[in-house]
């Protein structure tokens, strides 16, 4: 059996109006207002992931989230797309943390849930975008990582990997464990009919606090958060070179750039 663990973070909902969310300056948090969460979109790609492997062999899916107020309901669309089991890191603590903590607690918790082959989680967040999260955990595990998987096989205990890159895709053995951030480029996660919903809302969850998993605050975060603001913004300026060659088109936009301190 395939033992796999898929990282899954609740996150405020990146389709929804601009006009739905504000800054809590104060808390130096984003809200939204009238918009439930949502699982994020990169980490539903990693979902989609494990389920493609277990389509194809017998596997265990135990799907892993993190934060404070967590919303069951999402947790079981795991269940219900195909997930076998969920853990919840649910904790006052686990609030508004850095990569470092996010990392650290996630890798805490995979080594309480026990044996794992695969680590799946997404490309990035698609709340701050960061894509460090996934690296790290890996780090703290001491295991291979490959970032930005769009298509993942296995044979023979090795992981063949298929990676986006800047110019089209490269091919990657790894042994297992290893860790596979996934890229959107896999797809979607598969869609969740209403009867799979409700038979996930009959499932179990497991929830662990900082004390279960043996977390000091000593251990959260690294960095501190000065402010956050909705940046300003400028109004473009365009200005015509005039010129009656291309030579002194140039000449002439040189001459701007460098009385611009750009050149």
């Amino acid at each position: 059996m395939v033992n796999i663990i898929v990282c899954m973070k609740q996150v405020l909902d990146p389709e929804a109006p601009v006009s739905t969310y504000q800054v809590d300056a104060e808390a130096k948090r984003v809200l939204q207002r009238g918009v439930p969460p949502v699982l994020s979109p990169f980490d539903e790609n990693a979902l989609e992931a494990a389920l493609r492997i277990k389509d194809t062999q017998k596997s265990k899916i135990t799907a892993l989230t993190m934060g404070r107020g967590l919303s069951k309901a999402l947790a079981r669309k795991s269940l219900a797309a195909g997930a076998n089991q969920v853990v919840l890191l649910e904790d006052s603590a686990f609030e508004d943390l850095d990569n470092y903590a996010t990392a650290f607690i996630l890798a805490a918790a995979i080594r309480k849930i026990g044996k794992y082959d695969l680590i799946f989680t997404g490309r990035e967040a698609a709340d701050t975008n960061a894509g460090v999260v996934g690296s790290g955990i890996a780090e703290i595990l001491g295991i291979p990582s490959v970032t930005l998987a769009c298509k993942v096989e296995l044979s023979n205990d090795k992981a063949r990997i298929e990676r986006v890159v800047s110019d089209g895709y490269e091919m990657i053995e790894a042994p297992l464990p290893v860790l596979i951030t996934v890229s959107n480029e896999l797809g979607e996660l598969r869609s969740v009919s209403l009867r799979e919903l409700m038979a996930a809302q009959k499932e179990p969850i497991t929830t662990w606090n900082t004390t279960e998993l043996g977390i000091q605050p000593s251990q959260m975060n690294r960095t501190n958060l000065v402010n956050v603001f909705i940046p300003q913004k400028r109004e473009a300026r365009c200005e015509l070179i005039e010129g009656g060659t291309e030579e002194e088109l140039g000449g002439n936009l040189a001459l701007k750039l460098r009385g611009a301190g750009l050149i």
